[in-house]
């Protein structure tokens, strides 16, 4: 018998997420009530859910856990839609995003995580930091404000604290190893 779930889904960041996800459960003749980051809604037997821990999804089983979903969610649409047009604390930011005290969002991630909210934004930003060095179409000094740093030393600083080199010697090496968005930890 079927009956209608929600699911909130880890590891599920854009688009394509969702359309994978749409596809592989319509190929399964699974009827999706809705779909957006982070959450699903069907009608399906609980067997029929498989199809997302093939694809790389895992469900969230607890509270805490879709907390953390949402956070990531949060940033990773962050540092996608560059330049970054929230101008502000990113403690607001998710304040404003998830309606708990940053306190809570903060202990919560650190916990599930084992790394602070700061760092795991850092580590996002310098991934994107990476793919637009990649590009090749901006300077540095365009990176740091697209990604809404104070100056082009303070993203030099932090980027050499991740990446263990400067970013002239990233761009300059082109042994450009990314990492994925939703794999970052």
């Amino acid at each position: 018998m079927d009956s209608k779930k929600e699911y909130w889904i880890k590891h599920m960041v854009c688009r394509r997420c969702l359309k994978v996800i749409r596809q592989e459960l319509h190929d399964l003749g699974i009827e999706v009530l809705s779909l957006e980051l982070g959450k699903l809604t069907v009608n399906v037997p609980e067997i029929g859910i498989a199809v997302l821990h093939s694809n790389g999804f895992e469900i969230a089983k607890s509270e805490e856990e879709m907390i953390v979903e949402k956070i990531k969610i949060g940033l990773i649409s962050l540092v996608t839609n560059v330049p970054i047009n929230h101008k502000g604390n990113t403690s607001d930011y998710l304040v404003d995003l998830l309606h708990r005290d940053y306190k809570v969002l903060s202990k919560v991630f650190s916990r599930n995580e084992n790394i602070t909210i700061e760092k795991y934004f850092i580590k996002l930003k310098i991934e994107k930091v990476k793919e637009l060095i990649q590009l090749g179409q901006y300077s540095f000094s365009d990176i740091a404000y697209m990604l809404d740093y104070s100056s082009v030393n303070h993203l030099s600083g932090q980027f050499k604290e991740i990446m263990g080199m400067s970013m002239t010697d990233y761009k300059n090496g082109q042994m450009w190893q990314r990492d994925f968005l939703d794999e970052i930890i």
